[in-house]
Parts: C-alpha cells; structure tokens; sequence
C-alpha cells in the first residue's frame, strides 16, 4: 500500500503515518502538503473527529459557517465529530500540517488513494472533483464525508449509488485498482 500519494492536478502530498489498521482502529495519521492557496470545501464527519497540527507555514481552519482560525507551527486544534469545518492555505508558499482521526477511519485513507488515482488518470475535473457522480458518491460515502448544501439534497441518491456500486463490485475494484 502506498504511503505517499501525490494528486497531480493540484499538487498536494498525503503522507499516510499511522493507518487505521496498524493502529487497531485506533488512529489514521497523516502528513499533508498543501498548495499556495489550496483547501477543501467545508464538511462534517459523523464517525470521527480530526486534529489539525501545523508543522511548516499557517494552517486555516474554516469553523462552522462564519469562524476561520489559523494555526501558527506547533499549534494544534480538534474538530469534534458533526462539525463543519475545512482547511485552507492562506499564504502564497506550500505548508505542511499533520491530520490525525479519531477514532481510526479506512474508508477516509482509501478515499484519499482513489481521488488521487482517479485525478492521475484523468477522471476528475481541473479542481479534482471526479467526472463520474458514481466515483464521487462511492468517494464521499466511503470518507464519512458530508457537505451542507446541494450535496445534503441529493445525498439519499449518492448512497443509494454507492450501495448499488459496493454491491456490483465496484468500490471494490477502485480499492484493488488505487489502494493495494
């Protein structure tokens, strides 16, 4: 399994630490390099709760709908589970900040591999969002990753996608094809 995993459109590096499996459950870690101006757009995870540390630059946090934070090097925050939340690059230099889960979350590491895998393969638009809605639904399903807005209204439809592809074998065949 690959420990480093490089999205080539937007350039940022994911360097898995600890995975889910080698801790018992317990912890996903990762390192994360983050472009000049990079980010993702605010979500929440029901399952589990993420840590942020900076390591090298200032990490932005966008808390709930209005609040942004930004970490110096060495400070550290936790967004507790069913809280909207993103990070961001503020600066015009790349950063580097540790991402730790809690507990432990497979789906989340894999869906990173497969995002990243589709992105090298040219199945996602210029901003790394996957061309297929089935991709995408099997990537959000799988990551426990939920996003207010036009994604809350049509979530009934990605899981219903995502089950149909898990039971035809298809998130299995992303997982051999990006995550083995």
């Amino acid at each position: 399994m690959k420990r480093t995993i490089v999205n080539p459109i937007i350039k940022d590096t994911v360097t898995f630490l600890q995975t889910a499996e080698e801790s018992g459950g317990k912890v996903s870690e990762a390192e994360i390099t983050l472009m000049p101006k990079g980010g993702n757009p605010i979500h929440y995870h029901k399952t589990y709760s993420e840590t942020f540390t900076a390591i090298d630059g200032d990490l932005g946090l966008k808390l709930g709908r209005k609040e942004t934070k930004i970490l110096k090097p060495g400070e550290t925050y936790t967004v507790e589970p069913m809280s909207l939340h993103g990070f961001f690059n503020p600066t015009d230099q790349e950063i580097k900040f540790n991402v730790k889960l809690t507990p432990g979350h497979t789906g989340f590491e894999n869906s990173l591999r497969i995002l990243y895998g589709l992105a090298e393969d040219g199945l996602t638009d210029n901003n790394t969002i996957p061309k297929s809605l089935k991709h995408a639904a099997i990537i959000i399903c799988m990551s426990d990753m939920n996003v207010p807005g036009f994604l809350t209204l049509i979530f009934p439809l990605l899981k219903w996608m995502y089950n149909k592809a898990k039971a035809n074998g298809e998130e299995q065949q992303l997982i051999d094809k990006y995550c083995v």
